[in-house]
């Protein structure tokens, strides 16, 4: 038997089935781009929220959201096909901001790193490190 719970086996279960189906069958040009991250079931498997992550601006992220949502019965239906579960679970599109998160996160650590006081614009070049110097080995 395998390890782990079964709504997160059926989760990336789910995201196996719509990742290449998505590429591939559906013809929607709001979708182009779209990148599926992840796949949260709930625990009685009635519930799966697929995340998503697009580029461009929050118009874009919209068009891609609309353009999930009007395939979302045609995903079902090839989920439906290919996996043998008991009750289909009702799907949700989120948009995964982690990715702009990170871009931005990112973004402040460069300006830092610009504005740093020490002059050459890097961050973590002082070891703060207070521990037992290597020397102290030898006896």
């Amino acid at each position: 038997m395998a390890t782990g719970n079964r709504a997160q086996r059926v989760g990336d279960q789910i995201l196996k089935v719509i990742a290449p189906f998505l590429l591939q069958k559906v013809k929607d040009p709001r979708v182009e781009g779209v990148t599926l991250t992840g796949v949260r079931m709930s625990k009685d498997l009635r519930m799966a929220k697929v995340y998503f992550s697009a580029l461009g601006e929050d118009k874009d992220i919209r068009n891609a959201a609309d353009g999930l949502e009007s395939a979302k019965g045609f995903i079902k239906r090839e989920l439906g096909a290919r996996l043998d579960l008991r009750v289909m679970p009702d799907i949700q599109f989120l948009h995964d901001e982690s990715f702009a998160r990170g871009l931005r996160i990112e973004r402040l650590l460069e300006d830092l790193r610009k504005t740093s006081p020490h002059g050459n614009g890097s961050l973590g070049e002082r070891s703060e490190f207070k521990g037992k110097d290597s020397s102290d080995d030898i006896d």
